[in-house]
């Protein structure tokens, strides 16, 4: 029988969390992209003021995968949510309950801290993460279009120009 553990990440498990990174990276075929490093990750997910956190996904006792995730608030519901930056499970660990288990442990978590929702991203042509995300009873939010400033473009507006 499988065994599925979900924890909260630690220090020690920076460059498991880096790795885990690049791997989705990867996946997503934008490794090219990644820019950061275990430092970088390190001061974001456990430093002075962390505003992003990590999960640890284990099975058997193996690293299987990661989630990262922040908080962030609603107007319109007057009350916090999770956003889920990443979750990823590694190829040879996928179809055991891993990623459902990860997703369960933060619906749990909002659920816990009286969030009004747990929110998430997915790439339009990743079918698999798609059908996993909407067998569990999430639903698409089409009529929401994703934007984003960074790199250049974000100095030069925050700039003024």
């Amino acid at each position: 029988m499988t065994c599925v553990n979900i924890r909260p990440a630690t220090p020690e498990d920076i460059g498991l969390i880096f790795d885990f990174v690049c791997e989705l990276a990867v996946y997503e075929k934008a490794r090219q992209q990644v820019t950061t490093n275990e430092k970088h990750l390190h001061e974001g997910l456990f430093g002075v003021r962390p505003r992003a956190y990590s999960l640890i996904c284990e099975v058997d006792d193996e690293p299987a995968g990661f989630a990262v995730y922040f908080y962030n608030f609603s107007t319109w519901l007057g009350k916090y949510g999770l956003f889920l930056e990443d979750l990823y499970i590694s190829p040879q660990f996928r179809g055991l309950g891993a990623g459902k288990g990860l997703l369960q442990h933060l619906a749990r978590q909002a659920v816990a801290e009286g969030c009004g929702r747990l929110e998430w991203n997915v790439l339009d042509w990743n079918e698999p993460a798609i059908d996993f995300y909407e067998s569990c009873g999430a639903l698409a939010m089409r009529e929401w279009l994703g934007y984003r400033l960074q790199g250049d473009a974000l100095s030069t507006f925050a700039a003024g120009e």
